[in-house]
């Protein structure tokens, strides 16, 4: 098992180029095929026409936002062949959550990068990291807004909680966890919830070490009543000094809103390594 197709969605944000050079790293890493899928913030036309020389404002929104998309295409293209990996631009038009999701679900991993309220170009869209990943079928590789991150996937750090969600994860996590040099099992307990039983923490680490170049380990830890359970996991991930957390995503869409569960949420906003989630 092995990530063939890697998609990373690419805009004109900072973190932008922290997550191509990332993406890049991966497919070599994988000898995959690398797509990348370029979408930002598009307000829809009527917004325009409601304001005074409508117009010519439209026309000039949709001139800046070509000379970007040129721009970060050429980047793109040129880092593709300095790096020697095989790969596409897209740039769909469209509602870009939409367009990005469609395109999520024939890759075998996605990479998104977090949105930070410092950089307004990191905004795509409402839900738009949410969204894509509770649909698009497949793991999802969120990226913090602050790296650069050299060494993804040496030591892996996975959240068990004997759910759907966290099985589809670690399942997912496969070829990370088949190459690194040290893989851990964390069960956390709440005040309100035991963790999973020892048995179940014993099954999961038997199944990974016969994928595993290395044994797999077990911790157990209780959750301080006050913080949620993503937050104990992240400082447990950086006490360890892990790179790379995996954990199920926990949510769904209601109408047109959409409910994650606190564990999802915290690990998305507060990430300070890459987590690896699936739904």
């Amino acid at each position: 098992m092995s990530y063939k197709t890697v998609l990373v969605h690419l805009d004109t944000s900072t973190g932008a180029h922290t997550r191509l050079s990332f993406a890049l790293k991966l497919a070599r890493k994988f000898g995959a095929h690398l797509d990348g899928v370029f979408a930002l913030c598009d307000p829809h036309p009527v917004g325009f026409y409601a304001m005074t020389a409508a117009t010519d404002r439209y026309a000039a929104h949709r001139e800046l936002l070509a000379q970007k998309r040129a721009a970060a295409e050429r980047l793109f293209r040129a880092e593709l062949t300095r790096a020697q990996v095989p790969g596409a631009w897209t740039a769909p038009d469209g509602y870009p959550v939409t367009m990005v999701m469609q395109r999520s679900r024939t890759a075998d991993l996605v990479i998104l990068g977090q949105s930070g309220p410092k950089d307004p170009e990191s905004y795509v869209a409402d839900n738009f990291l949410e969204t894509v990943l509770l649909g698009a079928g497949g793991p999802v590789l969120l990226i913090p807004e602050t790296g650069p991150f050299e060494a993804v996937g040496e030591r892996v750090l996975v959240g068990w909680n004997e759910s759907r969600e966290s099985a589809r994860a670690i399942h997912d996590a496969i070829p990370f966890i088949a190459r690194a040099a040290r893989v851990t099992v964390a069960a956390v307990s709440t005040p309100f919830k035991p963790g999973p039983t020892e048995a179940s923490c014993a099954d999961v680490a038997a199944m990974l070490e016969r994928h595993a170049a290395t044994p797999v380990d077990v911790v157990r830890f209780d959750r301080p009543l006050a913080g949620s359970t993503g937050d104990a996991l992240l400082k447990f991930a950086a006490d360890g000094e892990y790179d790379l957390l995996v954990a199920g995503a926990y949510g769904h869409a209601r109408l047109q809103e959409i409910v994650l569960s606190g564990v999802t949420r915290a690990l998305i906003a507060s990430m300070t390594l890459p987590v690896l989630m699936s739904h």
